[in-house]
């Protein structure tokens, strides 16, 4: 009887352990040509490199000789309505369940923070070397963005330069003849993606409003300034939330769409427009969010359609 008792549990815990698989967190539907489904794995985000791994191992807690650091916050007369209106719009893909939840699993170093102290020296460092060839890319990715308000009607004064831009990282890393007309599935999943990585661009912003790194260091002079609090960058978000999304459309090509995401990341440092910790939390919370996405229903439909497109 205590054998097969044993038995018992042993297939239970196999079928536990297969349904678990099977409903795991990454896990995404593709659709063969021969209309079977087949259940494979996101691809898990890469380790932290480079600038980004050296600084998050510094103490990033308030340090009490510096307190007055840590009652800096974004001027609320700077605020811009447009952008706080772009944190109530309808998820495309997430629930509000979800965006709250990742607005609460995000936090920045206290300005008074070891980590900050060593951020703002980091800019500094890079406004001192940074070349005219560097300003001139810097501000042009500094242009680039999709704001989904501007192709809500096709009438509008943007609507195809909007959704030019909505397509740079595939121009960048594709070519030209890749374009929202030509491929309006992959038009249709970027855009609802670009819509709920604007949600949570401005939530995260407006709730945690951190200063910009020359409200805290005086002697950064930022190439432009920018009407919205810090964290965490949009221009990183949507770079790496784009990528991530491409790299599993297009899976050759993720070590360069990753590339161009770090570059735009980047160049919001040498910008001098946000800190290192801007750009690293950005790219771990853009993962965060597609791995959610992933797991509806909505956006494996959309990813399948857009997915017959590059077959």
């Amino acid at each position: 009887m205590k054998h097969s008792k044993n038995q018992a549990f042993t297939i239970a815990l196999i079928i536990v352990l297969l349904l678990n698989t099977f409903f795991s967190y990454g896990q995404r539907v593709t659709e063969q040509s021969n209309q079977n489904y087949v259940i494979t794995s996101i691809h898990d985000i890469e380790n932290v490199q480079k600038h980004y791994a050296e600084l998050q191992t510094l103490d990033d807690t308030p340090r009490p000789q510096f307190a007055w650091m840590d009652t800096i916050a974004y001027p609320p007369e700077l605020y811009k309505n447009n952008t706080l209106l772009f944190a109530l719009v309808k998820p495309e893909y997430l629930n509000s369940e979800q965006v709250d939840y990742l607005v609460k699993s995000v936090k920045f170093p206290a300005n008074s923070s070891e980590q900050t102290r060593t951020e703002l020296d980091y800019l500094l460092k890079l406004q001192q070397s940074r070349t005219e060839k560097q300003i001139e890319r810097v501000l042009f990715l500094a242009k680039i963005g999709y704001w989904p308000d501007a192709n809500y009607v096709s009438s509008h004064k943007y609507y195809k330069k909007n959704l030019e831009n909505l397509f740079f990282e595939l121009h960048e890393v594709i070519g030209n003849e890749v374009s929202a007309e030509n491929y309006p599935h992959t038009s249709k999943l970027l855009q609802g993606v670009m819509n709920d990585m604007r949600l949570m661009e401005f939530a995260v912003k407006y709730n945690l409003l951190r200063a910009r790194p020359y409200q805290l260091e005086s002697k950064l002079e930022p190439l432009k300034k920018i009407n919205s609090p810090s964290f965490t960058s949009g221009h990183t978000l949507w770079a790496y939330i784009q990528a991530y999304t491409l790299a599993e459309l297009i899976p050759e090509k993720r070590q360069d769409f990753i590339d161009l995401a770090y570059e735009i990341g980047e160049s919001r440092e040498i910008m001098g427009v946000h800190y290192p910790s801007d750009e690293e939390v950005a790219r771990q919370l853009a993962h965060r969010m597609l791995m959610l996405m992933w797991h509806t229903d909505k956006f494996q439909r959309d990813f399948i359609n857009a997915g017959t497109e590059w077959e």
